[in-house]
């Protein structure tokens, strides 16, 4: 492609749903609900965990760390589809999108990473809980958690950078309702294999291999979890841990729907309805999950409500 054919990006248009006013109107209302829920969803949970001594543990030090990731990761993406659903001018200048890219990227890395850490605490938890708190000291926590965060945004930035290489064409039009690397990396004239192998490369990273050290995780603890004698103590084993997997299953499995498997016919439609369970469903998901399958969680909403009648 000549130089005088390509040009530096200073504005892209974002298509969103396409669909007619009346049924945008309509999506405005119905993920503005989705959006309020997931941010006071998670907030509840962060709160509760903050308050209430009794969770200070590292379950859901890890929890807290999802909860801060979800809202996160809502709100990088959902505020611009919800602005966009209601006005006629879609474009977002190429600077925030790349940031809205880099930002969808290390939220998502930390998410994967997180939950791994977290199928770890539970395998430590029920297959050697008389070494659990010298395993799972605050210190190997925080180095886990901080680990997750510095690898995740290396990650995202090797993408970012990998990006910016690249030398862009018209139309600046984007068929997303936000800046996706899959999506933003069509508007290049340029050949994107390089891309597209890192991408195929940190989903091994980050998705397949961290899959894999959750279901060895969680082989083991249902090993351990049917020589429980106790059926209360089975009982509550199978309970906290099917939590878990439920949130792992819903973001592991449209994860690697949209990145790995082979593609469909329309693959923008599907990038868009993938995009919003990692986006918005997940997010507003994890803490209904968490609350209502989690008696310890319930017994500190218990105690934070009674104790706010009292006052």
């Amino acid at each position: 492609m000549e130089t005088n054919q390509t040009s530096w990006i200073t504005e892209v248009t974002l298509l969103g749903f396409q669909v007619r006013p009346a049924l945008e109107i309509f999506l405005f209302g119905l993920f503005s609900v989705f959006y309020t829920f997931t941010l006071l969803g998670n907030g509840v949970i962060l709160g509760l965990i903050c308050l209430d001594p009794r969770l200070h543990t590292p379950m859901y030090f890890f929890l807290s760390h999802l909860a801060v990731v979800d809202m996160s990761y809502a709100s990088n993406n959902v505020p611009k589809m919800l602005a966009n659903l209601v006005s006629q001018k879609r474009t977002i200048s190429f600077v925030p999108c790349l940031t809205q890219t880099f930002l969808y990227l290390a939220f998502a890395n930390i998410e994967c990473l997180t939950l791994v850490a977290m199928s770890y605490d539970r395998y430590v938890a029920i297959c050697q809980p008389l070494r659990y708190t010298v395993i799972m000291s605050w210190r190997v926590c925080t180095g886990l958690a901080a680990t997750s965060w510095v690898l995740s945004s290396v990650l995202a930035l090797v993408h970012v950078v990998l990006i910016l290489r690249l030398p862009f064409c018209g139309p600046h039009v984007i068929n997303h309702f936000f800046c996706e690397i899959l999506s933003v990396l069509k508007l290049a004239c340029a050949d994107i294999t390089l891309n597209l192998v890192v991408i195929f490369a940190a989903c091994v990273l980050v998705l397949v291999g961290p899959l894999c050290l959750v279901l060895v995780s969680y082989t083991r603890i249902l090993v351990a979890i049917l020589r429980i004698q106790s059926g209360e103590g089975r009982k509550k084993a199978f309970s906290t841990c099917s939590s878990h997997l439920c949130v792992v299953g819903l973001f592991f499995g449209s994860a690697i729907v949209m990145y790995m498997a082979p593609k469909s016919s329309n693959p923008e439609q599907q990038q868009k309805i993938l995009s919003l369970f990692y986006s918005l469903f997940n997010p507003m998901l994890n803490p209904l999950i968490y609350s209502l399958r989690n008696a310890e969680v319930k017994g500190a909403l218990r105690r934070a409500l009674c104790k706010d009648r009292l006052m």
